[in-house]
């Protein structure tokens, strides 16, 4: 099979598994830990076929994307929330270090500025109600903005297709992450699991296809 062809049928079973896994979620349906791994793993799946030559990048992403899963699991227990972040962490700072191989740190404090005042208006309106949580989240918090930095900042840098995708991925992880924290400490909505859950396998799903594109025609 054709590489182009296995990236369309992957793209196909992670949209459908993800679907069927938003449900099963939002009627708390007895195989929904099942088709939540099942769905990352596919994902995982995009870099782990793709035949290139950009294999640093190709291990940083796979790695980065198994500590998503991980936390996926973890995440399954309320109990674990912490571990679940500390995996997710990890996964981020992976992120970061992928994308800064590509080509190099990028600066952009324009960006960098935006982010950080986003973060900082967010973490203040969080701060009160994360009670034992406050420097946990507030190391993620600037992980993540430091992950989307690299992202964004990437993309306008070199503004090809597969690093749009890598921009578009971070932006929307941040929104899925945003979407957890105002769910978990201060106001659960009825609709917190579509839109976490949607934005995130978004997220992953992004920057999965954005490495298969550099992989596939990576030159390092």
């Amino acid at each position: 099979m054709k590489d182009s062809n296995i990236r369309i049928l992957l793209n196909t079973l992670i949209f459908l598994s993800a679907c069927i896994s938003i449900v099963l979620n939002y009627f708390n349906g007895p195989y929904y830990g099942l088709g939540k791994s099942l769905t990352t793993i596919l994902v995982i799946l995009l870099p782990v076929l793709v035949r290139g030559k950009h294999r640093v990048f190709k291990r940083i992403l796979i790695v980065a994307l198994c500590f998503c899963l991980l936390g996926d699991i973890l995440l399954l227990n309320p109990s674990y929330f912490v571990y679940g972040l500390a995996a997710f962490l990890v996964a981020h700072l992976l992120f970061v270090k992928g994308f800064i191989g590509l080509i190099g740190w990028q600066k952009n404090p324009t960006v960098a500025l935006i982010l950080l005042v986003i973060g900082i208006a967010l973490y203040t309106w969080l701060y009160p109600d994360l009670g034992g949580l406050v420097w946990p989240v507030a190391l993620y918090v600037l992980v993540i903005l430091c992950m989307a930095w690299q992202g964004i900042a990437l993309y306008l840098k070199e503004k090809t297709k597969a690093h749009g995708l890598i921009a578009l991925g971070v932006l929307f992880f941040l929104l899925s992450d945003s979407m957890i924290a105002v769910s978990k400490f201060k106001n659960p909505f009825e609709l917190s699991g579509l839109v976490v859950l949607s934005t995130y396998w978004l997220a992953i799903a992004l920057i999965a296809n954005a490495g298969y594109l550099i992989i596939g025609a990576g030159d390092k």
